[in-house]
């Protein structure tokens, strides 16, 4: 059966209104093949992406579905322990996604100031910056941008974020960040105030995980999968190379500050 240019872009525009699955990475008109083409990713096909292509073809017998093997991303990913630049400078760490940016610790950078990604690309601006007496601060980034619900564990893998309930005191605890990656130790006491040669901050959470330069504002992760964040590197004492005391600034209290949505996965 042949089809008309017409009768396969209202193919198309009808498949357009529909909601799709994740795993349906894309349609299009096929003009070659006389027919409107559903791409679907082998790997992560499921039961909705199976009723999303019986749907399709009660449209119109002109769909054909054809299985690929990876989805399509947006250009560059906001993912927590990254490094980031800030001005023609200084570097920290990308501490967790929230809608339309990230959190991360107020003394990288102060409101204005401008941002670029771990591979330079112009990334944002902070919109919201508190220190000393708080360590926190936000980061609206523009359109080369897409909040993941990720933190680099530094192995090739990802954390996903599910959530921030607070970890106990004794708790196992881990950090990511762009100087020293992947660090753990314990919780070993909370709402610590830090006198800094800048001023004092309170209300941060102390820890046995080393922390150096540069992971400053980085991602606190604990709980099943380490996917509940805690908050971001504001600074400490030693080093990875003997070992130290870290202390970070609780997430909840940034997202609530800002009214920031953290992003979940």
């Amino acid at each position: 059966m042949a089809f008309s240019h017409r009768q396969l872009n209202g193919t198309k525009a009808a498949l357009d209104a529909l909601s799709a699955p994740s795993s349906i990475t894309g349609w299009r008109v096929d003009d070659a093949g006389n027919t409107v083409v559903v791409e679907v990713n082998r790997h992560t096909r499921d039961a909705s992406a199976d009723r999303f292509i019986a749907t399709a073809k009660s449209v119109s017998p002109a769909v054909r579905v054809v299985e690929v093997d990876e989805s399509p991303t947006t250009l560059y990913d906001t993912r927590g322990g990254d490094a980031y630049y800030i001005g023609s400078g200084s570097r920290c760490s990308v501490g967790f996604s929230v809608t339309g940016g990230f959190v991360t610790a107020g003394h990288c950078g102060r409101v204005g100031a401008t941002t670029t990604g771990h591979n330079r690309v112009s990334q944002g601006t902070f919109r919201g910056s508190s220190f000393p007496g708080n360590d926190y601060a936000w980061v609206a980034t523009n359109s080369n941008w897409t909040s993941r619900p990720w933190v680099n564990r530094y192995n090739g893998t990802n954390i996903t974020v599910k959530g921030s309930a607070e970890a106990a005191v004794g708790a196992s605890i881990c950090r990511s960040g762009s100087t020293t990656n992947w660090r753990c130790g314990t919780v070993q006491a909370k709402n610590s105030t830090v006198n800094y040669p800048q001023g004092s901050v309170s209300g941060l959470t102390r820890t046995n995980a080393c922390a150096e330069p540069g992971d400053s504002g980085g991602s606190w992760v604990a709980g099943t999968g380490f996917g509940q964040a805690q908050g971001v590197t504001s600074g400490g004492s030693g080093n990875c190379s003997s070992g130290g005391t870290t202390y970070f600034q609780p997430v909840n209290e940034i997202l609530s500050v800002y009214g920031l949505r953290l992003t979940v996965g």
